[in-house]
């Protein structure tokens, strides 16, 4: 991420994913943490581990978190201890990845057995880029969005589903978030959700939402050291 990224990013508290939270959580792992604004808000009696990219957001961040680290997870993979964890939160990270694939395997040292990782991801079936796509033929990257021009990763419910099974993550919670409809005015939303219904040829559910939220967690015949 670099300095001038929108700042909604550096200090969101994502109130959205607060439902995929555990129970119990004593430690917790936030990649991408931003200010620290979603720990502060949601996990403050956990001993809370950040990684952040911006050095001005890390450096917020280090008033309320215990360990930050300014970087990206690569940098800083060999220096986390392996299964401690009880919690990893990826909130609209996975997505920026060179590669998501090597993340999945390497992040499952990190979690304790019993541990999880939430996070969220766009859908790239979003109303906005799925129209462009079919009914423009166009696929524009923006500074912001689903086609927000620094990812490298895209998914749909179905791809990024199928990867994590792929992973042999064990899927506790898998829906969607930040619904298009989300709108104050009833009539603008009723508008809207005709629209998506008879423009989206019967992918109503896949489009209507901006991002995928999940909780997995490791399956009982999986070594976390493995």
């Amino acid at each position: 991420m670099e300095d001038n990224q929108d700042p909604l990013y550096r200090s969101s508290e994502r109130i959205e994913m607060n439902s995929f939270i555990p129970d119990k959580v004593a430690t917790v792992l936030e990649i991408g943490c931003g200010e620290g604004a979603f720990g502060a808000l949601f996990l403050t009696n956990a001993e809370k581990w950040g990684i952040e990219p911006n050095e001005k957001s890390a450096l917020r961040a280090r008033s309320k978190y215990d360990h930050v680290f300014c970087g990206f997870y690569d940098d800083f993979n060999e220096s986390l201890p392996n299964q401690y964890f009880d919690l990893v939160v990826c909130n609209d990270v996975i997505e920026h990845m060179v590669d998501h694939d090597q993340f999945f395997d390497d992040i499952k040292k990190k979690i304790k057995p019993n541990g999880c990782l939430i996070g969220s991801i766009p859908n790239v079936m979003y109303f906005n880029s799925y129209m462009k796509l079919v009914a423009l033929k166009d696929w524009q990257y923006e500074n912001s969005g689903v086609l927000d021009r620094t990812h490298l990763r895209f998914f749909t419910f179905k791809s990024l589903f199928r990867t994590l099974k792929e992973h042999q993550f064990k899927i506790e919670k898998f829906e969607g978030i930040n619904s298009l409809f989300n709108s104050n005015n009833r009539f603008l939303s009723k508008i809207l959700a005709f629209l998506s219904i008879v423009l989206s040829f019967g992918y109503y559910n896949e489009v209507k939402y901006k991002q995928i939220g999940f909780r997995i967690s490791l399956p009982k015949n999986i070594d976390s050291q493995s």
